[in-house]
Order: C-alpha cells, then structure tokens, then sequence
C-alpha cells in the first residue's frame, strides 16, 4: 500500500510539472454566412475548425483562447467551398486541341492538368466532378489526395464510355489506318458483355464512377450531335454493373431519344440535355434523375464556332445549332421541376471560369439561392457525399470560400472569391 501511494504522489507530481498542451483551432468570424442549408444567410456568425473538420457554429464572434487562429471574414460572405460536377481538367480550348492528342504525350497532359486543377481551387471549388479523359484525371485525384498538387478533391470516372463511332471514341477523325479498334479497355463496347467489361475496366483502374455518351456530341469529330448511340440492353448492363460496383452513371446527352432510354436505365446524371423534350423531363422527375446544364460549354462553343479554323469543319455546324439551346433548355427544365444541379463542362471553356455558370442561371429564372445551393448540398447528394462536404455545419470537412460581396445581392461575386479553405488548408486570402 505504501508503495503504490508513492507511486500514485509520483505520477501526480509527473503531471504537474508536464506542460499542458491545448488543441489549436481556427476560428472564422463570419460577417454573413451562406451555409447551403437555409433559405436564408445568418449574420454574425462564427466558424469553428479543428484539422480539416468544422467542429461549431456559434452566433457572433467568438475570441477563443490566446493559441487560436482567427481569421477576419467579417466583412465578407462565407459559403461552402463550390462544387463542379462536370469538368474535364486534362485539357482546355484551343484551335490546336484536337492536334494534340498526336503531338502530346502522357505527361504534357498530366502536366497541364496540374495547373487546371490548381486555377479550379483557386476560384472557389473545392470538390469536381471529372467526367471523361484519359486516366490521366484518376492520376491528377491521387497526387492531390496525396499532397503532391494543390487542387479540388477529384472525383474521376477515368475514361468515358462510348459506342464504335460515338462521341467518347477516341478514334473519330482519325485516318483509317491510325483508328484501330478500340474495345472496352479504350471505353469503346458494342453489346451486353463488352458493355460489362468496360465498366468493370473502369473500376480496375481506379474510376470512382461511370459516364457514357447515350447520344453524340458537339465537340467529337463525327456527323451527328444527338442521334442516340446505346440499346437499352447495353445501358441497362452499364448501370447494373456500375452499381454493383458502388457507382453512379453519368449520361452525356443531347438528343431526346438517347436521354429517354438513359432516364429508364437509371443513370443518376444528364449532362447538357439540349433537345430535352417535356416527356424526358417528366421522366427524370419520376425517376430522381438531376440534370447538369452546362450553359457556360454550350455559349462557348456557339461562340468559337464563328470562328475560322477554332474548330473542325464537321464541328461547326454542331457547335452552332446546338450552344444556343442549353440555356432554354435549362430555363424550362427547371420550370418544371425537374432536380438541377450544378456543372459547367469546364474545358471546353478556360478552367477558373465556372462561376460565370450561375448568373446564366439566374438569368433565366432560378433565385441565387437556389444556384448556389445547387453547386453545394444538391451537388454533394449527388456524389453521396452530403455528409461530409456540401455545407458548413459541425462534422463536415472545412472546405469554406467567402466573396467581398454578397451573392445573393450580386452573383457575380462569385466570380472572384477572395478566400479558400479546403480541408481546413487555406489556399487563397485576399
């Protein structure tokens, strides 16, 4: 008894002579916070955060104890850091693009990507969609993940799923003999088993989802934009098998007809949706099914198809009647009520420039509110990932931006966000 009495005093004294170590945290002071929850922005408010983790939201301005971090947002709106579901970060416009696939190797790809993916953090998003490259996009995931490349946190569906022909194969244009035959490993199937094996593929090499092009496209080297480009029974393979392997489908689509019969399949996502008629549209509310609109891709390919020798001569006339329409599109989709959330096709147009996206939405119709929220908890629920990222409150991951002033006054705020948070890292404080 005496013995452990003298150890006890020891460990006492131990106790007290070791230096107390207090965890640090950030606190935000946050003059108007947009948290994507409410309706409506609070005022005074303040943001606590441990590591990469929001911890509280507190009325007013917290002090906190002499080792914390403060961070002066009080004249400034806050907001969940943005999320892009629709950007393709291997590459960006210009009329040498479609050279570069015979001139560029690999790494000149990989390389760039790493600057487009920094330039998208840096305006504000901080969680991307990547929908459709080489594999080069599940890489580009993996160095930032790690640390080695400051960008979003990258959800990458690698390579895109097309039919022989279709708009994601890789082929198009090409002279007869440099096109090969590209199979499922390349994304290019014809029928049930190849369509399986293909997303099968997908998962192999790390993609986190699946997307398919179910019509053709504006930008891809071959006659028609939007006739339809998969049977059902090839779709409805895709989608099974996607989801046994815990995936989303994601379906790049113009034509009707092509998105009626990718609506019935089950894929989560219609990207574009140009010629989206009011049958589809009530389809897709029927099913669940969101619509990613794209305006910013389709008035920027109108715009350059004006120009001589932007794009391929077989391009042009695509480019020219198809761009115009996203926004109308947009406009009555969502009238109707169908579910939108938020994507840009970033790429297509320069990378950093996505938030043009919501004032061509709010043009046509949609409240503030409601463009920001679906750029953060609609497109977050899309992802599944509504419990970590999408919104400011306790628990999620500290991915936070704020803009000078207040979007829901002037959206084009948004344009230039002063301050970025991603994973409790600031990236950008102006």
């Amino acid at each position: 008894m005496k013995l452990f009495r003298l150890c006890l005093t020891a460990l006492f004294i131990l106790l007290l002579s070791t230096p107390q170590v207090f965890a640090q945290q950030t606190i935000i002071h946050a003059g108007t916070l947009i948290d994507g929850l409410s309706d409506e922005p609070k005022k005074e408010v303040s943001i606590l955060i441990s590591g990469n983790k929001i911890t509280a939201i507190e009325s007013g301005f917290v002090s906190g104890k002499s080792e914390d971090t403060i961070i002066d947002l009080s004249n400034k709106t806050v907001l969940p850091g943005l999320i892009d579901l629709h950007v393709h970060l291997e590459s960006e416009t210009n009329p040498q693009k479609y050279l570069e696939q015979f001139t560029f190797d690999e790494a000149d790809f990989a390389f760039r990507s790493t600057a487009y993916a920094k330039r998208t953090l840096m305006a504000g998003f901080t969680t991307v969609r990547e929908l459709g490259g080489s594999g080069v996009n599940t890489a580009l995931r993996d160095a930032i993940n790690q640390g080695f490349v400051d960008g979003p946190r990258v959800i990458s569906v690698g390579k895109s799923i097309a039919t022989t022909g279709g708009h994601a194969d890789p082929t198009n244009g090409w002279k007869q003999d440099l096109m090969g035959n590209p199979g499922p490993r390349e994304g290019v199937i014809n029928g049930v088993a190849e369509a399986r094996e293909a997303v099968r593929q997908r998962y192999k090499n790390g993609a986190d989802h699946i997307k398919i092009t179910a019509t053709g496209g504006v930008l891809s080297v071959a006659k028609s934009g939007d006739a339809p480009q998969f049977f059902m029974d090839e779709l409805n393979a895709i989608v099974k098998t996607a989801s046994e392997y815990g995936m989303h489908v994601a379906a790049h689509a113009h034509g009707a007809e092509g998105m009626k019969r990718a609506v019935e399949a089950g894929v989560l996502t219609i990207e574009h949706g140009t010629h989206m008629t009011e049958e589809v549209m009530d389809l897709m509310i029927e099913k669940g099914t969101y619509y990613v609109p794209t305006i910013s891709a389709g008035k920027w390919v109108a715009e350059k198809a004006k120009v001589e020798g932007y794009y391929p001569e077989l391009v042009v006339p695509k480019a020219l009647e198809i761009g115009p329409k996203i926004q109308s599109t947009f406009e009555n989709a969502y009238k109707r009520g169908v579910k939108i959330a938020f994507g840009t096709d970033a790429g297509v147009f320069p990378h950093g420039l996505n938030s043009k996206e919501f004032g061509y939405m709010t043009e046509v119709g949609m409240p503030p509110m409601e463009a920001i929220q679906s750029a953060t908890t609609v497109a977050a629920t899309v992802l599944g990932m509504q419990e970590t990222i999408g919104s400011i409150e306790a628990g999620k991951m500290a991915d936070i931006v704020a803009t000078d002033a207040n979007p829901l006054e002037d959206i084009h705020t948004l344009e230039q966000v002063s301050f970025v948070m991603k994973d409790g890292t600031i990236y950008k404080h102006k």
